[in-house]
């Protein structure tokens, strides 16, 4: 089968297009053919193993985790669509013909043909309501926005700015947030702004012309996907019993010894993996709250390109590659 390998971490050009053996199934596993997969900033930070805002004893754990030179797993990817071929004999929740999307978290793997994954992992039925190139983008942007739109306990009426709205999981989160009667202001550059219209976005923010904490504006949730702000940094930003969320993992820059003033609240979170999540995902999919934003798509074989298109940060929502 075709794959993109990487056998070192480096620029993008570090992927190679190659042919590897077909995998097999294990009894208790699914055989995916894959149609179509999105390139994740996350994606390109393990190829060029660039963590910006992890310390270096993180970066040792990373190595150790995901390999020293290069890749363990040479064929990296997190999420996918396609069309279950076979199936191993202790198999019980699908069949050969099932359309599925998938997250393969840490066993990598979706830049390819083919991908085994366990019938009990991050993979359920495909939307009815979605092509393969849709569903796609759904599985770790989604799951990212649907936990951190959760755990901010939105209300009918509340305002909600997200920094960052225009990418993989701000474009799920804003529609997230409308659907529970928020007014969104939505932080990204000025040539997304007709697309976060579409998606129901209230207010704009551009941020290179003003950064948001310095507007006379106050909200009772602010997501910071981009992760440029601390919480002290927002104190006065948010209204009494705000919620602030950092969606990156900068833990270290959450400061929770101010946590307690005008009742105010750092939520301090990872977003949760689990397959609950992503049939929930599914479900406000085919109820029509949730719809794919796709920037372009590309063909396997330049997945190169991809990579330094995702990494200069001005993609609308998602980049799909797709396998034929």
């Amino acid at each position: 089968m075709r794959a993109i390998i990487c056998t070192k971490y480096g620029p993008p050009e570090v992927l190679e297009l190659g042919e590897v053996p077909k995998p097999s199934p294990k009894d208790n596993e699914i055989l995916i053919r894959n149609h179509a997969t999105t390139v994740i900033l996350g994606d390109c930070e393990l190829r060029g193993f660039k963590f910006p805002y992890y310390g270096p004893g993180f970066k040792l754990l990373i190595r150790l985790g995901f390999g020293i030179r290069g890749p363990r797993k040479k064929i990296i990817g997190q999420q996918l669509a396609g069309i279950v071929e076979s199936v191993g004999k202790e198999v019980t929740n699908f069949k050969p013909g099932d359309e599925v999307f998938a997250c393969t978290a840490m066993g990598l793997g979706a830049y390819a043909e083919y991908k085994c994954m366990s019938e009990k992992g991050l993979v359920t039925t495909k939307p009815t309501n979605m092509t393969f190139e849709e569903a796609s983008t759904i599985p770790v942007g989604g799951t990212e926005a649907l936990h951190f739109m959760t755990a901010a306990n939105i209300q009918n009426g509340q305002t909600v700015l997200i920094n960052g709205a225009g990418g993989s999981i701000g474009t799920v989160a804003l529609q997230i947030a409308k659907s529970k009667g928020a007014k969104v202001t939505a932080v990204d550059s000025a040539g997304k702004f007709d697309m976060l219209r579409s998606l129901g976005a209230d207010h704009l923010v551009d941020y290179k012309q003003e950064y948001f904490v310095d507007r006379n504006e106050t909200y009772d949730v602010i997501f910071d996907i981009v992760g440029v702000t601390t919480f002290s940094d927002c104190l006065d930003s948010l209204n009494e019993n705000g919620r602030y969320l950092q969606g990156n993992g900068r833990i270290s820059r959450i400061d929770k010894s101010t946590a307690s003033s005008n009742n105010l609240k750092a939520i301090d979170t990872l977003a949760d993996y689990s397959i609950e999540r992503l049939i929930e995902l599914r479900e406000l999919i085919e109820k029509g709250t949730i719809k794919a934003v796709i920037d372009t798509t590309y063909p396997l074989e330049q997945m190169v390109e991809v990579h330094k298109f995702v990494e200069e940060g001005g993609k609308l929502g998602n980049v799909v590659v797709t396998m034929y």
